[in-house]
C-alpha cells in the first residue's frame, strides 16, 4: 500500500474506485482528484452559490474547499506510483476490502472493461448493504456500467426505429447475450440503493464508450492511423451502425455531479449528443492521423484483432440510439466534447499524442560528403522508429507517385494536378541533363515532410539542405499564407542539428577504399568526388552558412568528428546523437515485432542446437573410430602377446616331453602291465613300488 496523506483532512470526500490502474478507473480518478467538492453546484461564472436544490442532491452539504481523497485497488504493486491516489491496495482479501469500502464515503466500481469485476462488485454492494447500521455517515455506491446493457433492446414503434432510447425506458432494456451478468448487477444495485437511500444511496451509469486521454477502444484505429503501416484502415462490415460514445473526462463530469447532487433518480444514460457510426469515427480518425483512406471488410475479421477483445469486439458492432436526457436537464455538466467524436477529432487527436507521448522527433543530419551521415542516420531511424528522408530517394519516390496518382481514374482533380507536374518535372529533368531546378527540389522535399508519416513519428533529413538559401526555401517557404506558413514551418524544422566532420585526407582515403561495385554509378568517383568535396568547404565559409541559418533559429548544432573508420567510432557518435536527443517517443516494440524476434531468436538457438548436435555426433564418431582403432590395435598386440607365450612354451615344453616319452613313459607302461596282471588289493601303492624299483636313474 502507497500512502500520499498520513491523515485525511477533514473536509476531504473518500473515494473509492475499483482497477485504478486501468484506464476508465485510473482517468476518473485523476479528474475526480483535481476536483473540489459541491463544484458542480455552483453554476459557471457565479462565485458563490448558496441556494440549494431540493429536487437535485436532498440538501446535500457544500464542503468549501473539500477535496476528494481517491484511493483503490490496482491489478499489481509497482514502484511508480500515481500522485492523485492516497492509497493503492492489492490483493486483498474480501474482510480486507471491507474495512477499507467502510472507511470511505463514496465507493465507485467500473465493469465497463474487465468482466471479472462483476462479482467483487455484487459482493461489495451487498456487504456494504448488510454493514449500512454501521456506517458512521451516509455512503454512495456508483456503479459505472455499460451501454452494452441497451444493446438487444427493442423500439417502443416499429414504425419509427429512429427514434432513441433514453433513461425513461430503463426498464425496458435488454442487454446483449455476453453482458447479461452487467445488467443483472445493475438491478441488484438499484434495488439495494431503495431501502434506506438516506443512509446507502446506490446509482449506476450506463456509459458509451469511452475516448479521449489516450484512447482505450478505439486505440487500434488511432494507432493503426498514426503509424501509417497500412495505406487503408479497415472498417469493419458496412459501419453503419451507431456507436454511443463518451469523452472520458465528461464520464468523470457526470459521476462528479452524482456525488454533488446526490439525485432521486439512480439510473443515468452516459452518452454526448451526436450519433456517430463507425465508418465516421474511423474516417475521421484516418483523415486526421492517417493516410486518409478506409476500406469495408468483413466482421468476421475483427475477431482476428489481437488488440481487441471480445467485450470490445461486442461493443464496437453495437448498433443503438440512445439519448441522455436527464444529464442535460438536471446536472451541471462542463462539457470537453458534447458534441461527439467526430466533431472534436483535431483536439482529441492531439490529446491521444500528448498523453501517450507520441511526439515526433525532427532530426537533421549534415556533413561532408563521404563522411558517414546514411550510416548514422540509418542507425537513428532504427533505434527512434523515425523516417530516412534522402534527396535521390525522395525525387525517385515522387516520380514513381505522380505516375501512380495519374493512372487512377477515380480522382480527376487530383491527376490533372499529378500530370501538370509530372510533365514539368520530367521537362526540367531533361533540360537540365538529369537533374532538378532548386524550386521544385524544395517543393519535393516540403511536401515529404509534410507527409503523414513525418508529421507523427518524425524523421532524420540525411544532408539535405545543403545551402542556407535552401534551408530558407524550404523551411520558410513563401507560398502559403503567413498563418498556415507559420504552423506547417514549425511541424517541419528539425529539433536537432548535428554536423558530422572529419579531416579531407580521412574523407579522400575512405572514398579510395570503396569497392568498385560501390562507386559505380555514384559520384564518388575521384573527380566528382573531390569536387564536391570543395563545393562543401567553399559554401561553409561564407558569411551566410547553413548552420548560420539554424543558429538563427536558436536551433544550434551539434558537432561530431569522425576520426577513423572503424565500427566503434560510428556507434560512439550514434551514442552521443541519442544522448543529445533523448529516449524515443514513439510506440514502443510491437507485438509482432516482438514475436517476430522471439521467432529469430529461437530459430537461432535452435540453429545453433543443431549445429552443436552436429558438432557433438561428429565428435562421437571420431572417438568411436578412434576407439575402434585403438580396440583392434590392442587386440593385435594381445594376439602377438599370445603367439609369443605359445612359442615359448612349446619351446620350453620340448625338452620335458621328450624326457617323458624315453625314461617315464616306458616304465610307467610296464608298471601298468604288471599292476593289472597281478591285480593287488592297493593298485597306486603298488604302482609307486614299482616306479621306485625299476626307475632307470635308479
Amino acid at each position: 500500500m502507497a500512502d500520499k496523506t498520513e491523515e485525511m483532512p477533514q473536509n476531504a470526500r473518500r473515494v473509492f474506485i475499483n482497477d485504478i490502474d486501468k484506464y476508465t478507473s485510473k482517468n476518473i480518478a485523476r479528474i475526480l482528484d483535481a476536483c473540489v467538492v459541491g463544484a458542480s453546484l455552483v453554476d459557471p461564472g457565479e462565485a458563490d452559490v448558496e441556494e440549494d436544490d431540493d429536487r437535485l442532491h436532498d440538501e446535500q452539504p457544500k464542503l468549501k474547499g473539500a477535496t476528494f481523497q481517491i484511493v483503490g485497488t490496482v491489478s499489481s504493486q509497482t514502484e511508480e506510483k500515481c500522485s492523485f491516489i492516497a492509497e493503492e491496495h492489492s490483493n486483498l482479501k474480501r474482510e480486507d476490502l471491507l474495512h477499507h469500502l467502510m472507511k470511505c464515503d463514496v465507493v465507485i466500481y467500473n465493469i465497463t472493461q474487465y468482466a471479472n469485476q462483476i462479482d467483487e462488485a455484487q459482493w461489495a454492494v451487498s456487504a456494504l448493504h448488510e454493514e449500512m447500521d454501521q456506517f458512521s455517515g451516509p455512503k454512495m455506491f456508483i456503479l459505472v456500467s455499460t451501454i452494452m446493457t441497451w444493446a438487444m433492446t427493442k423500439p417502443a414503434d416499429k414504425d419509427y426505429p429512429e427514434i432513441p432510447f433514453t433513461e425513461e425506458h430503463y426498464r425496458r432494456r435488454k442487454a446483449h447475450p455476453n453482458f447479461h451478468d452487467h445488467i443483472g448487477l445493475e438491478k441488484l444495485v438499484v434495488k439495494l440503493g431503495k431501502t434506506k437511500s438516506s443512509q446507502f444511496s446506490t446509482y449506476v451509469v450506463a456509459a458509451g464508450l469511452q475516448y479521449g486521454m489516450g484512447e482505450h477502444i478505439f486505440h487500434l484505429f488511432f494507432k493503426m492511423s498514426w503509424l501509417g503501416e497500412v495505406s487503408q484502415v479497415p472498417i469493419f462490415g458496412d459501419g453503419s451502425n451507431i456507436i454511443p460514445t463518451i469523452h472520458i473526462k465528461d464520464l468523470a463530469g457526470i459521476i462528479q455531479n452524482i456525488i454533488d447532487h446526490k439525485p432521486k433518480s439512480q439510473y443515468f444514460v452516459a452518452v454526448d449528443d451526436y450519433k456517430n457510426t463507425m465508418e465516421d469515427i474511423i474516417k475521421a480518425v484516418t483523415l486526421v492521423l492517417g493516410p486518409g483512406k478506409t476500406q469495408n471488410v468483413t466482421k468476421e475479421e475483427i475477431y482476428l484483432t489481437r488488440d481487441l477483445t471480445q467485450t470490445d469486439i461486442d461493443s464496437l458492432l453495437v448498433n443503438l440510439r440512445i439519448e441522455a436526457t436527464y444529464l442535460k436537464e438536471n446536472f451541471n455538466i462542463q462539457w470537453v466534447s458534447e458534441t461527439g467524436m467526430v466533431e472534436n477529432i483535431e483536439r482529441i487527436t492531439e490529446e491521444y499524442k500528448q498523453t501517450r507521448g507520441l511526439l515526433p522527433l525532427r532530426i537533421c543530419i549534415l556533413g561532408p560528403p563521404a563522411v558517414g551521415k546514411s550510416t548514422i542516420a540509418e542507425r537513428i531511424c532504427r533505434h527512434y522508429k523515425l523516417h530516412h528522408v534522402k534527396l535521390k530517394e525522395t525525387i525517385t519516390e515522387t516520380l514513381e507517385n505522380l505516375e501512380s496518382c495519374v493512372g487512377m481514374e477515380d480522382e480527376e482533380n487530383d491527376q490533372s494536378e499529378a500530370q501538370e507536374f509530372l510533365d514539368t518535372l520530367k521537362e526540367n529533368i531533361n533540360q537540365n541533363g538529369g537533374r532538378i531546378d532548386d524550386q521544385y527540389v524544395i517543393r519535393i522535399m516540403r511536401d515529404k515532410l509534410r507527409t503523414k508519416p513525418c508529421m507523427n513519428q518524425g524523421f532524420v533529413l540525411d544532408g539535405f539542405p545543403k545551402t542556407y538559401e535552401q534551408a530558407k526555401e524550404l523551411f520558410t517557404g513563401d507560398e502559403e499564407p503567413e498563418d498556415l506558413r507559420s504552423k506547417h514551418e514549425k511541424k517541419i524544422i528539425p529539433e536537432f542539428v548535428f554536423f558530422v566532420d572529419a579531416t579531407d585526407v580521412f574523407l579522400k582515403t575512405r572514398v579510395l577504399n570503396l569497392p568498385e561495385t560501390v562507386v559505380e554509378g555514384t559520384s564518388y568517383t575521384p573527380e566528382q568526388f573531390l569536387h564536391r568535396l570543395a563545393n562543401f568547404r567553399e559554401r561553409n565559409v561564407e558569411d551566410e552558412t547553413l548552420l548560420n541559418y539554424f543558429e538563427d533559429l536558436e536551433i544550434h548544432p551539434e558537432h561530431l568528428e569522425i576520426t577513423s573508420n572503424d565500427e566503434s567510432e560510428y556507434l560512439l557518435v550514434i551514442e552521443k546523437v541519442c544522448k543529445k536527443v533523448g529516449k524515443p517517443k514513439n510506440y514502443g516494440i510491437i507485438l509482432e515485432e516482438v514475436e517476430e524476434e522471439e521467432r529469430r531468436q529461437a530459430e537461432q538457438q535452435l540453429k545453433e542446437r543443431a549445429a552443436q548436435r552436429a558438432e557433438a555426433e561428429r565428435r562421437e564418431e571420431e572417438e568411436a573410430q578412434q576407439r575402434d582403432q585403438r580396440w583392434g590395435e590392442w587386440n593385435q598386440q594381445l594376439e602377438e602377446v599370445r603367439r609369443q607365450e605359445h612359442d615359448l612354451l612349446e619351446s620350453q615344453s620340448e625338452l620335458l616331453r621328450n624326457y617323458l616319452m624315453k625314461d617315464v613313459m616306458p616304465t610307467l607302461t610296464q608298471g601298468l602291465i604288471e599292476c593289472c596282471r597281478i591285480r593287488p588289493d592297493d593298485p597306486i601303492d603298488f604302482l609307486a613300488e614299482y616306479l621306485l624299483k625299476n626307475n632307470p636313474e635308479g
